[in-house]
């Protein structure tokens, strides 16, 4: 019973974080619209690949984390720098003329696997995400992480984001082709918009946590 209840409770968490519009579902587009299934799958397949480490590795020393200030604190800062710069690529690569060369599409060509990889394990808010989670999910009797049933958790963790990302990433890209001049208005304007919003945000966050007592 409680193997079942983790990879439920795993899989229900993982998969509804999964749904917002992240730069990983947005290239996972890229992935899907320029190269297929296949290489999507593949993609897919190297973010949880990182995911699992990360979770496992938050479920370990989860307590330990939530002690690091000093760790918590340089990721906020980090993830607001961050984001301007996903905001930046974005608008600086859609500008391109069709005899420049696409730098996303170059790149993602050689190993989707390996840039699901590296994206993956670039996104440092995931670590305060997951660590929040498992604190939460332990102390509320949801899951039980003693032994090999903490190997269950995670699964049912990967699956959610697996399926989750896939869902969002089909519906999009079956979107896109359906919305005239889709990518010249989205790719160049709208998302580095949002990710410039997502930054703003994020540095509210920290003023209000960090700055705002020392400033008074």
């Amino acid at each position: 019973m409680k193997t079942l209840k983790n990879i439920i409770v795993g899989f229900i968490v993982s998969f509804v974080g999964s749904l917002p519009l992240g730069y990983l579902n947005i290239i996972g587009v890229e992935v899907l619209s320029k190269l297929g299934i296949n290489s999507l799958v593949s993609y897919l397949l190297g973010v949880i690949l990182i995911e699992a480490v990360v979770i496992y590795l938050t479920v370990i020393f989860s307590n330990q984390l939530a002690e690091n200030k000093k760790l918590m604190k340089s990721i906020d800062f980090f993830a607001v720098f961050f984001l301007l710069l996903i905001a930046y690529v974005f608008y600086a690569y859609s500008n391109q003329t069709a005899e420049e060369h696409n730098y996303l599409e170059d790149y993602i060509q050689y190993s989707p696997f390996l840039i699901g990889m590296i994206l993956c394990g670039l996104n440092f808010l995931q670590i305060p995400f997951w660590m929040g989670w498992n604190l939460y999910l332990m102390n509320a009797k949801y899951i039980t992480l003693s032994k090999k049933l903490k190997f269950h958790y995670i699964f049912g963790t990967l699956a959610g984001t697996f399926f989750g990302m896939l869902a969002v990433i089909v519906l999009l890209n079956s979107l896109s082709q359906k919305i005239l001049d889709y990518s010249k208005v989205f790719m160049p304007i709208v998302i580095p918009l949002f990710f410039v919003i997502l930054a703003w945000f994020q540095a509210r966050k920290v003023y209000k946590k960090y700055l705002k007592k020392t400033i008074r």
